[in-house]
């Protein structure tokens, strides 16, 4: 069997840090999505700052977050560059597109960038949860995951969708930022219907979400003054956090939102 990484998108910031995470951290081949620009540069470009690793791990596919022909497109192009001997299954994918709008008040809510939100934050994740399941392990293939998952505390794949705190409607105590909220905790739910589909279908995998915390990039760059300096966390450093969650997972923590420290996130 062949396990593999699916970061998807995975050209900036997090979702960079992501890839290169596991390009370092693990022998396995990376499969990273990207939007924009001619693959061979992409590639250039995501390798940059790793030194010896083998660039053939790293695996590119185009995909458009909005456009649910170019998901469908990226996964039938992952299925044909995939070894077509042998079973090749998720061993880890995080799914990490979002967008914000921070409205503070009502008059400050746009139709468009509504839409916008919702598309970004929910819908394309349901659309990659629709495209990208195939690539999990089946039930009967569970038997032989263990070695794949040798130093894990359960032999199940990892579905990983990047959430926020704010999604929380329980820790809402300062309001604002609607449509990021609601489309967060929207996600939210999204994340805890799979994993229940997924444990009812006895698919040895589980679907989580994280919070990364705030992280230093261009998505929360408006936001870094009012964030203490032991709380702004650098791509790199917030990517290792939410690995080592991941790794740790045990089987009862499935369908829940966990943040970069391993607390759980309260619905």
């Amino acid at each position: 069997m062949n396990p593999f990484i699916l970061v998807a998108p995975a050209t900036r910031g997090l979702s960079l840090a992501l890839a290169r995470y596991y390009l370092r951290k693990t022998k396995l081949p990376v499969f990273a999505t990207f939007r924009h620009g001619n693959e061979d540069e992409v590639k250039r470009s995501m390798l940059s700052t790793l030194g010896d690793i083998d660039p053939e791990r790293l695996k590119l596919v185009r995909l458009e977050l909005t456009s649910e022909e170019s998901i469908a497109s990226a996964a039938n192009a992952l299925a044909n560059v995939l070894p077509q001997n042998s079973k090749s299954f998720i061993h880890t994918a995080f799914f990490t597109g979002g967008v914000l709008y921070p409205e503070r008040k009502p008059s400050d809510l746009n139709a468009a960038d509504l839409l916008h939100t919702f598309q970004v934050n929910v819908i394309s994740h349901l659309l990659l949860i629709k495209h990208f399941a195939r690539f999990l392990p089946s039930h009967g293939e569970a038997d032989n995951l263990n070695e794949s998952f040798d130093s894990y505390p359960c032999a199940l794949s990892r579905w990983v969708h990047v959430s926020a705190r704010v999604g929380s409607i329980s820790d809402n105590h300062l309001g604002g930022w609607y449509s990021y909220r609601a489309s967060k905790a929207a996600l939210n739910q999204v994340i805890r219907t799979t994993d229940l589909y997924l444990k009812s279908k006895r698919v040895p995998a589980m679907c989580v979400g994280v919070h990364p915390g705030t992280v230093r990039t261009d998505f929360s760059k408006e936001f870094w003054q009012g964030v203490p300096k032991d709380k702004l966390f650098e791509p790199d450093f917030a990517a290792e956090k939410l690995g080592e969650v991941i790794k740790g997972l045990q089987e009862q923590q499935r369908g829940k939102v966990w943040d970069w420290a391993g607390k759980e996130v309260p619905p």
